[in-house]
């Protein structure tokens, strides 16, 4: 069935965003900063493994090896000033901001909206941002499996428990996000089929670890980055290392 592995994927960062909400009011101030901390910190760990797809043979071969880092470099470049322009980040808290008080509780502090659209955004960004949701929604939608995205379903099960113990419901509705981006990528699969090369993955890949990082800066509160307003970097990177390849 295309489409289960979204499916499936969306459950489970309900499932761990409400688990982790049951946990979390048990939790002190203190153990939940704690908690955000480590999440920071495994997020950048995430972050430098999927930026080691810039030296993958497939995208040297495609650009030439010293041309992998411009290519990212220019795609994050591009992509952030794309996105300032189109005000991605603004328009992302606010439909954090909407949700929170649709469902979160319009009277709620400042300081509560605040970690309602935080959790919001950094649980979406992080689920969708990253190799398997691009290669595992693809498969799915070309019918050549769920696998991947299963994997990546048992990953942000326990990444939804701990963003929701940490920062909130907002976590949960980032489930939303989970169904329309990877919804995308699997109808992209189903209407182009296997259209993707090696070497336009690891480009993604590379941007998107890039992302990753700056996610992980900001769960550890170290610099607010527009982390949002960098996303279009995640398809200029592939167009980039395309034009190269044809150009060479």
């Amino acid at each position: 069935m295309i489409g289960l592995g979204t499916m499936i994927n969306i459950v489970a960062v309900v499932v761990g965003a409400t688990t982790g909400l049951l946990i979390g009011n048990r939790f002190s101030a203190t153990t939940r900063e704690t908690v955000t901390n480590g999440l920071g910190l495994i997020t950048l760990v995430v972050g430098a493994l999927n930026v080691a797809a810039i030296g993958d043979d497939s995208f040297a071969d495609a650009v030439g090896a010293e041309w992998t880092l411009i290519v990212v470099l220019g795609a994050v470049v591009l992509g952030g000033i794309l996105g300032s322009a189109l005000g991605i980040e603004n328009r992302l808290n606010g439909v954090g901001s909407r949700l929170q008080k649709r469902f979160g509780g319009g009277d709620a502090g400042d300081e509560d909206r605040a970690r309602f659209i935080e959790g919001y955004v950094s649980a979406s960004l992080l689920f969708c941002v990253g190799p398997l949701t691009i290669l595992g929604s693809l498969s799915d939608g070309l019918g050549a499996g769920i696998d991947q995205l299963v994997l990546k379903s048992s990953l942000d099960l326990f990444a939804a428990m701990a963003f929701a113990a940490s920062l909130g419901i907002g976590v949960m509705f980032s489930a939303v996000t989970v169904a329309v981006a990877q919804g995308a990528l699997t109808f992209l699969g189903v209407a182009f089929g296997s259209f993707m090369p090696d070497s336009l993955i690891s480009a993604m890949t590379a941007a998107g670890g890039v992302l990753l990082l700056g996610i992980g800066i900001r769960l550890l509160q170290l610099r607010d980055i527009r982390v949002a307003d960098m996303l279009p970097a995640l398809v200029i990177a592939p167009v980039m290392t395309l034009v190269i390849d044809i150009l060479r």
